[in-house]
C-alpha cells in the first residue's frame, strides 16, 4: 500500500453553497431567474508531491510537514488539511501540528462525504431512481451550509419514517455516524468563507498519475524496493527536481565508485 502526499499554495478564493452544489427546488423553475456564473475554487500552484511504498503513514505526514514549513517557517500562513477522514490519519496530522506548534485546518474532502450521502440515500429510494439526486444535493447543501447536527436528525428521521429497520437503514447508520464522528472537520461553510479548498483533487489525481500509470499496469511485478525506488523517480520527476537530483546522484555514484577506493579520497592524475 503506497502512502501519499501533496503541498501546494493556493490564493483564497470565496465561494458560497450555490458554487458548489445548485439548489435542486429552482433548477426546474422556469420562473427563477438563471444563476450567476460559479465562483470557481482555489488553484493549486507550486505543487510538490511525495510518496513510499516502505516508509510508514508518519513518516510521510512528517514529509509533508517538512515541506510545509519550508515555505512557511514562521507559521504565519493559515495551513489547511485535506484528509479522506482516516481516523489514524487524522490523529497522525494533529500530533505532528501539535510537536510543531502549528495550527492547521482539517477538513474532510466533500467527496467522501458525498459517498455517504448516496449510501443513505439508497436505503429510501428504489435503484435507478431519479429523485435520488435532487435528495442528495438537499442534504450536501446543508452540509456546505455548516449544518451536520440538521443532516444527521434529518437523516434519522427519514429512516424512522420509512420504517427502515436492521439491515434496511444500514447506509443511514454509516453515513449519521460518520458525519457524527467527523463533525468538526465538515465545517465547509467556514472553509468556503475563507476560500480553501475543500476537496482532494490533487492528491487522487496524484494516486492515478504518480502510482497507477506505472505501478499498476498489466504483467507488472514489483519487489518493494523497486517499487519504493520508481515511486522516488516519478515524484521527483513530478516537482521538477530530476536535473537536480541527478547531478546530485552522479555525483554520488562518482564518490562512491572512484573515490573511496584511493587514500584521502583523492584520485591520481597522470
Amino acid at each position: 500500500m503506497a502512502t501519499l502526499g501533496a503541498v501546494y499554495d493556493a490564493e483564497p478564493a470565496p465561494r458560497a453553497v450555490d458554487d458548489i452544489v445548485a439548489d435542486p427546488d429552482q433548477q426546474d423553475d422556469a420562473a427563477h431567474a438563471a444563476p450567476p456564473g460559479r465562483r470557481r475554487g482555489p488553484k493549486a500552484r507550486s505543487k510538490w508531491l511525495c510518496g513510499s511504498v516502505t516508509d510508514t503513514a508518519a513518516q510521510v505526514v512528517a514529509a509533508v510537514f517538512d515541506q510545509a514549513e519550508h515555505r512557511d517557517p514562521g507559521h504565519r500562513r493559515p495551513w489547511g488539511v485535506l484528509v479522506d477522514g482516516a481516523r489514524h490519519q487524522i490523529d497522525l496530522i494533529k500530533a505532528e501540528a501539535q510537536q510543531r506548534g502549528v495550527d492547521v485546518h482539517i477538513i474532510v474532502d466533500l467527496i467522501h462525504v458525498l459517498e455517504y450521502l448516496w449510501r443513505a440515500a439508497w436505503c429510501l429510494h428504489e435503484p435507478g431512481d431519479a429523485s435520488a439526486e435532487n435528495w442528495v444535493a438537499r442534504h450536501a447543501r446543508a452540509l456546505l451550509g455548516g449544518g451536520v447536527q440538521q443532516t444527521t436528525a434529518a437523516l434519522e428521521a427519514a429512516a424512522r419514517f420509512a420504517g427502515l429497520r436492521g439491515a434496511q437503514r444500514k447506509g443511514i447508520d454509516e453515513a449519521v455516524n460518520y458525519l457524527t464522528s467527523k463533525a468538526e472537520h465538515l465545517r465547509y461553510d467556514i472553509a468556503l468563507e475563507r476560500g480553501w479548498p475543500i476537496a482532494t483533487g490533487i492528491i487522487e489525481g496524484a494516486c492515478r498519475h504518480l502510482v497507477k500509470d506505472r505501478l499498476d499496469i498489466t504483467g507488472a511485478r514489483w519487489g518493494l524496493s523497486g517499487a519504493e525506488a520508481v515511486l522516488k523517480l516519478r515524484a521527483v520527476r513530478a516537482n521538477g527536481d530530476f536535473d537536480t537530483y541527478w547531478a546530485w546522484h552522479q555525483q554520488q555514484e562518482f564518490i562512491r565508485n572512484h573515490q573511496t577506493r584511493y587514500r584521502d579520497q583523492v584520485i591520481p592524475t597522470a
